[in-house]
């Protein structure tokens, strides 16, 4: 895997040529409206779950304006809360589910979101993805590494690594990828899934590390 040997220049080159402006709101250091907490975190992953990044943004600010704590949001309806997320995707559903997560906090947790990622994976709807974004960005341990879909499918098709899921690539990429990159990977590589390697025909005549990319499994591409 030659591209393995050029791992610290691509991410200097994605780091320097990836727009970053509209970066996903959980990745942000800063909230500007909003207090940015593991329980702002958790619940802004949770209804980014097929969602486009825009539309999440704009529910979590309205939805954390008026509740931004488990107990607000326990004592507020599920009708409420669905007006304040819509449109994500099934916005019913996440309704509900928030209520309930936000109902375990209370019941088991005096409140707060366990800081342990074992215990965020038994809150309903919360998996490797979600725990591994609120303990990285919620809690700020650098010890976790959150992998979506294009943090999954572009290592792959460079040539870093060879898995079959996320969880597989999440292992695969600790084991290569130093630590100092961590913090900017999952943004990094879901801007550039957008912006350029996308799924379905890449912009590989304009990307910006293409002359070290293997292009796995590429068909076609512009």
């Amino acid at each position: 895997m030659r591209s393995l040997v050029h791992i610290d220049e691509i991410m200097q080159i994605l780091k320097t040529t990836i727009d970053t402006s509209n970066m996903p709101l959980v990745s942000r250091k800063n909230w500007e409206e909003i207090n940015k907490t593991p329980f702002t975190v958790l619940i802004s992953c949770l209804l980014s779950l097929r969602t486009k990044d825009l539309v999440t943004e704009q529910a979590s600010l309205r939805l954390f304006k008026r509740y931004h704590t488990p107990h607000e949001i326990d004592m507020a309806t599920e009708e409420e809360l669905r007006q304040l997320i819509y449109p994500v995707g099934f916005y019913k559903v996440k309704a509900k589910r928030i209520k309930e997560i936000s109902k375990t906090l209370i019941d088991t947790y005096n409140g707060q979101v366990p800081n342990d990622f074992h215990e965020l994976l038994l809150l309903k709807g919360v998996g490797r993805k979600t725990a591994n974004i609120v303990m990285r960005y919620g809690f700020k341990n650098d010890n976790y590494l959150p992998i979506d879909t294009h943090c999954h499918r572009i290592p792959n098709r460079i040539g870093w690594i060879s898995t079959k899921t996320p969880t597989e690539t999440e292992f695969a990429l600790k084991k290569i990828l130093s630590k100092k990159y961590w913090l900017d990977f999952n943004h990094l590589f879901v801007l550039f899934g957008q912006q350029i390697c996308t799924p379905i025909s890449p912009h590989c005549t304009t990307c910006p590390i293409s002359v070290f990319c293997e292009k796995k499994n590429v068909m076609n591409h512009r």
